[in-house]
């Protein structure tokens, strides 16, 4: 595929791969593209992540393996198939909604205390999936977890497994051994200051990036954001540096001590330590029913969007208000009415 034909967003023309009709480019994930696409016999619409078929070992192919051991899981994408041909691996799984980083954009970078709480819930219960099957996700960000669409519209899905690694030698049926002098594997913005620092990653530096990504949500920003370094390797220096000097109550400050708390719990977790998943989302639901808050699955975006409607629905009443409608004679004719709209008063601006 050129990059004409999968540039922004729209494709300039559908593209027919296999069995399948590419409409338009949805995002990209760790490795290769992501279209929405159509199957050309029986319509389904779905996504399908793509990568050149050009490596030695098809990352889409683990992606799909993994996702297969993990399907039986609430808010895991189904996946369709892998399919394969000259020039690209295909990965085609059910097609879910916006992305948790969507829609905070949509609701102008903040989110109240009941929507991060109900999100705090689900994508605890997704990494406790995850991990239970040990596997580790190392790249827990916003981006990296979908709404459903239609019945399932109120789920959070977790997806792109592409960084996805397992935390147990299956040889000596043990925990991997803790390493040091690693790249880092994730997005420097959440990862945990164990994983900037180099270390072996584990269940706890996955729950940890999720502290980071529920105050980004509450915050609508983190101190680190929009650090400079004049290398990639001096600016991730420079991010842990910050997270690990950012007091945890000043990262928290104005909010629910729970959250300092729940970002210190993780930091304190051993390396082979399994963290209490249950007790975790325990405490997040406590917090919830001291604040009188009904884990409803009313999200901040479904009251924006139920505000917008009531907005249209009442500018529309207001036009029909605003309608007058009169009689005219006209020559030689019978009576017919005309419609006159009136004019808004004009305000004077400054400029």
């Amino acid at each position: 595929m050129s990059d004409d034909e999968k540039g922004g967003g729209f494709l300039s023309k559908p593209v027919i791969i296999q069995d399948y009709l590419l409409r338009r480019k949805i995002g990209s994930g760790s490795f290769g593209d992501i279209f929405m696409a159509e199957h050309r016999i029986t319509g389904e619409r779905v996504a399908i992540k793509m990568e050149r078929n050009d490596a030695n070992q098809s990352q889409l192919y683990f992606e799909f393996k993994l996702y297969k051991i993990i399907q039986s899981g609430m808010g895991i994408p189904r996946v369709r198939e892998f399919k394969s041909d000259a020039r690209y691996n295909m990965l085609v799984m059910e097609l879910l909604g916006p992305s948790l980083e969507e829609m905070f954009v949509y609701c102008s970078r903040r989110f109240s205390l009941k929507t991060v709480l109900m999100l705090a819930d689900q994508m605890i219960e997704r990494l406790d999936h995850l991990h239970s099957h040990r596997y580790l996700h190392r790249d827990v960000k916003p981006d990296n977890f979908l709404m459903g669409v239609g019945a399932n519209q109120h789920r959070v899905y977790m997806i792109d497994m592409g960084l996805a690694k397992s935390y147990w030698n299956k040889m000596s049926n043990k925990h991997v051994a803790y390493r040091e002098g690693h790249r880092l594997t994730g997005t420097a913005r959440y990862a945990s200051i164990n994983a900037l620092n180099g270390c072996e990653q584990s269940r706890r530096d996955d729950l940890e990036a999720v502290g980071y990504v529920l105050m980004y949500f509450l915050r609508g920003s983190l101190p680190w954001q929009g650090l400079k370094a004049v290398a990639k390797k001096q600016r991730y220096e420079l991010i842990a540096e910050t997270k690990a000097s950012t007091r945890l109550e000043e990262l928290c400050l104005g909010f629910p001590e729970e959250f300092a708390s729940y970002i210190g719990y993780c930091r304190a977790l051993g390396f082979e330590e399994r963290p209490h998943y249950s007790h975790i989302r325990r405490n997040f639901a406590d917090l919830m029913h001291r604040q009188k808050f009904v884990n409803d699955c009313i999200y901040d975006w479904n009251l924006l969007k139920m505000s917008d409607e009531n907005k249209k629905e009442a500018n529309k009443l207001e036009v029909k208000e605003d309608t007058e409608v009169v009689a005219v004679h006209v020559p030689a004719c019978q009576k017919c009415q005309f419609k006159i709209h009136k004019l808004p008063a004009i305000k004077n601006e400054s400029n």
